[in-house]
């Protein structure tokens, strides 16, 4: 029993546990390429998480993560079987549900890690931030939190190298040998600013890669996966430890 997981914990210690923040990952369904489970983003996003507190605990941060959401945004991907998809509006319904839980009980600090590159929480949140003007609410991307060229060799962002050495490292057993995977080749828009990257259209999904990935995965391995899992939970740790640490009022510096 970790004692800051929520979901392996019971009322007798729940109950006296002091908590500054809640931790909520949130991932999704999906495929990925063909080597790579549909659960990709769930299995990613809860071991990480689980790491980052594991670190954060050591530290003394006062804190709780709480139960995956295994769904996540797939609007571009209506067509792909089994692509399970939330409308950006049905998680903002989960999300004030579980915000307004905190707010009730006075845990005003939530940390989303967000596991899914389709999910956009900030739109989200400024709302809600509206709504519950006491709470601290922060988002993240695990897949930005540290420079992924430091450890991979190709570009992508779906089952690519960095999603497939990751897997490689925490379910090995889930992962097809490499020479069964697509090349994750993608078709770039022919529209000059959406190529850019300051005009923006969502991807059509079958119409970007014939594989579902987009990234060559050919380069993983599982030492790299290890050495950004443990990159990206130290960071992650960090930032529990200082939401933890801090005082909602005086969380700005003095300029």
């Amino acid at each position: 029993m970790r004692p800051y997981i929520l979901a392996e914990n019971n009322w007798k210690s729940i109950k006296e546990m002091e908590i500054e923040v809640a931790v909520l990952t949130w991932g999704a369904t999906e495929a990925h390429n063909y080597h790579l489970p549909y659960a990709t983003d769930n299995y990613q996003i809860e071991a990480i998480a689980a790491r980052a507190g594991e670190l954060a605990y050591e530290q003394d941060a006062k804190f709780v993560i709480l139960p995956n959401i295994p769904f996540g945004v797939n609007t571009g991907q209506a067509d792909i079987r089994l692509d399970i998809n939330l409308n950006p509006t049905t998680q903002f319904a989960i999300l004030s549900d579980i915000i307004e839980v905190l707010n009730r009980q006075e845990i005003f600090k939530l940390i989303i890690f967000n596991g899914h590159g389709g999910n956009d929480f900030k739109p989200i949140l400024r709302e809600l931030g509206l709504k519950f003007p006491k709470m601290f609410l922060i988002t993240t991307n695990f897949f930005q939190t540290v420079d992924k060229s430091q450890f991979f060799e190709k570009k992508g962002d779906h089952a690519d190298e960095m999603e497939t050495s990751l897997m490689m490292h925490l379910k090995p057993e889930l992962v097809l040998p490499l020479n069964e995977a697509g090349d994750g080749a993608e078709n770039k828009s022919k529209i000059t600013g959406i190529k850019e990257g300051w005009a923006w259209s969502e991807r059509q999904w079958s119409l970007v890669t014939k594989d579902t990935g987009v990234g060559d995965p050919k380069l993983a391995t599982a030492e790299k996966g290890r050495q950004f899992f443990e990159a990206t939970a130290m960071q992650l740790a960090g930032l529990i430890k200082e939401v933890s640490d801090i005082t909602i009022e005086k969380r700005y510096e003095n300029t």
